[in-house]
């Protein structure tokens, strides 16, 4: 009798894929709406992301971490596994997070939960959402639940694709908000620029 295979903890979908891009192009075929990107993050890009994390950052949410290299550069940053939320919505990503970042709360759902289950308190949120493809109200949601959980100088890091701020001037001022903008980053596919958004009041390390 042959022995039964072992199931692998990634899932069945994960589990048939060693590398990211692999998992990633799958999951751009099969559920193109829940994928943002023709393909995932650069090492650069994720660390210039993760750069706009304050040093001692305490507690921190990513929303939309698909593969998990901006995750990874979070971690690279300094912070606790314990110490990041995930949002992901896809179960094929989530799967595959919860097993390549042991002690990193995972949350499965969309970012608008971050109202509802994130931790009291933020010191950053780094988006990886298409938020330029989204509709105004949802935006305006994603923004409203960042900011409702980040302390007086807590940062909101998103990066766009498109040549201007992916958060409307109408959010900007309803929340007092202002931002500071990366150099293009030509090795990213497409080129992509990150914004760093935080209180008019408030200030922000670097």
């Amino acid at each position: 009798m042959s022995k039964p295979r072992n199931k692998d903890r990634r899932g069945p979908v994960a589990g048939r894929f060693r590398s990211e891009k692999g998992l990633f192009l799958w999951q751009l075929l099969r559920n193109p709406s829940q994928v943002s990107a023709v393909a995932p993050s650069s090492r650069r890009l994720a660390r210039e992301m993760a750069a706009s994390v304050p040093i001692g950052a305490e507690c921190v949410a990513e929303l939309g971490a698909g593969t998990g290299r901006l995750t990874r550069a979070i971690l690279k940053r300094g912070v606790a596994p314990r110490n990041l939320h995930v949002f992901e919505i896809n179960p094929t990503f989530a799967a595959r997070l919860r097993v390549t970042f042991p002690g990193v709360r995972i949350h499965e759902g969309p970012a608008q939960d971050l109202a509802r289950n994130g931790p009291t308190q933020l010191d950053a949120v780094v988006s990886g959402l298409p938020l330029l493809s989204m509709p105004e109200a949802v935006r305006t949601e994603i923004v409203a639940a960042a900011f409702g959980k980040l302390g007086p100088t807590g940062v909101f890091v998103q990066f766009t694709y498109g040549a201007v701020s992916p958060v409307p001037d109408a959010i900007l001022q309803c929340y007092g908000l202002t931002y500071r903008r990366s150099r293009r980053i030509w090795t990213n596919l497409p080129p992509a620029t990150v914004y760093t958004y935080f209180r008019s009041h408030g200030t922000v390390p670097g």
